[in-house]
């Protein structure tokens, strides 16, 4: 470290490593760089609450970099402005002297500026005979040359987040809308389904989204409301399926006994592919893929299994699969029968189904039977976990209320 590189701050302002160490950072920027001092105001704006930033200490900032006189901030020249607390607050639109005072301490904080205070506290600058600045005391503002590339990365970060939310947005309002009208029709046109659970469920995630929602609050009740949907959406498709086999099963019957035909063959499926014929051995039937449901969507059906991942916690997938090797174990499941239904079902689905036979495990006298019996259904087709998650999101939920 040389001397002269950190300063201490005048008068009662302490001194910490935090300080020490972004002095000594302002002489690591690399020879020649530059930038332009207006697109690192626009980049740190746009990262300001990420930076802990107010409206006022961006006033601020931007007061502070009109006395520096270029565009452009080089690593060869001097980047220290020294204002006076009467130039800075008239730049700064009048802002008070106590809150320009507790601004400046934010941007030191934030590291975008550091003090380089005199001995008497002052500001100014000394010129040698040429008129060129040979030492000036007051704030630099090489932080921002330093951390110009951070202060973009952060920039387009917060500007991708924002597109995020925005889109998760729509596709919220969107979900949001088809969910409420399927109900409404459902119930209006006398559909068989629960349809007041349902309706409690959606009233339930609608309560759920705050005034002012941030990016995981809108993607956690989107992934609940796109199941919701789902499951709408299956019960009405399968009693549409019902009316229609009812419905060919009538018409059939007057075809029959209208026809004057005496072959039984003209009834008959032609081809094994055929509806009613039954699959050849070489042909098997084609398995609806299971869906994969969010993480975060399970661990807040199935609470339990969070102590059994890593330090007690699951942040990932592969945290979610050792806790429900794990928990396989504790339930007395056996390895082939969770092999088995990692296969079927894929070891996303396995793991979330261990957590579903955890939550409930008072209801279910053999987990191992009962997972087997879940792998069977999945071979057919026959198995969601959609249903399961939303009943166990519904009891959560309930719970929570009768505690609170």
């Amino acid at each position: 470290m040389q001397s002269g590189n950190v300063t201490t701050p005048f008068g009662r302002r302490p001194m910490t490593l935090a300080l020490v160490r972004r002095q000594i950072a302002t002489t690591e920027i690399k020879p020649g760089k530059s930038a332009d001092k207006w697109k690192v105001f626009r980049d740190v704006s746009e990262a300001r609450e990420v930076l802990g930033l107010q409206d006022r200490s961006l006033a601020v900032l931007d007061a502070l970099l009109t006395f520096y006189p270029d565009n452009e901030l080089r690593q060869d020249a001097q980047l220290i402005v020294f204002p006076s607390n009467a130039q800075l607050t008239l730049r700064a639109h009048g802002i008070a002297g106590a809150t320009l005072r507790r601004h400046l301490a934010i941007l030191v904080e934030a590291g975008l500026i550091v003090r380089k205070d005199s001995a008497n506290g002052k500001r100014y600058a000394r010129k040698d005979r040429t008129g060129e600045i040979e030492s000036a005391f007051g704030f630099d503002i090489s932080p921002l040359l330093l951390r110009a590339e951070e202060f973009a990365q952060m920039a387009q970060q917060v500007a991708a987040d924002r597109a995020a939310l925005r889109r998760a947005k729509e596709s919220l309002t969107i979900c949001r809308r088809d969910v409420r009208k399927l109900i409404s029709a459902a119930i209006e046109e006398g559909a068989s389904g629960d349809w007041e659970t349902i309706e409690e469920i959606y009233i339930g995630l609608v309560s759920r989204i705050p005034r002012s929602p941030t990016l995981g609050d809108v993607t956690s009740i989107l992934d609940e409301m796109e199941l919701l949907q789902g499951e709408v959406v299956n019960i009405l498709e399968m009693q549409n399926k019902d009316e229609n086999i009812s419905t060919n099963d009538a018409h059939g019957e007057r075809h029959i006994q209208n026809s004057k035909s005496d072959s039984i063959h003209e009834f008959e499926p032609s081809s094994g592919k055929e509806q009613g014929a039954k699959p050849a051995d070489d042909d098997p039937p084609k398995r609806e893929p299971i869906r994969n449901f969010p993480l975060g969507m399970i661990l807040r059906a199935c609470p339990e299994i969070t102590m059994y991942g890593p330090g007690g916690t699951i942040s990932n997938w592969r945290d979610m699969m050792a806790a429900a090797v794990v928990v396989r174990s504790v339930l007395g499941v056996s390895p082939s029968a969770y092999q088995e239904a990692c296969e079927v079902m894929g070891p996303d689905n396995a793991a979330a189904a261990i957590a579903c036979i955890l939550e409930r495990e008072g209801h279910i006298k053999s987990p191992g039977g009962y997972l087997r019996d879940l792998t069977r259904k999945a071979a057919r087709g026959e198995f969601s976990l959609g249903p399961v998650l939303m009943a166990l999101l519904r009891a959560n939920g309930a719970g929570m209320q009768r505690a609170s």
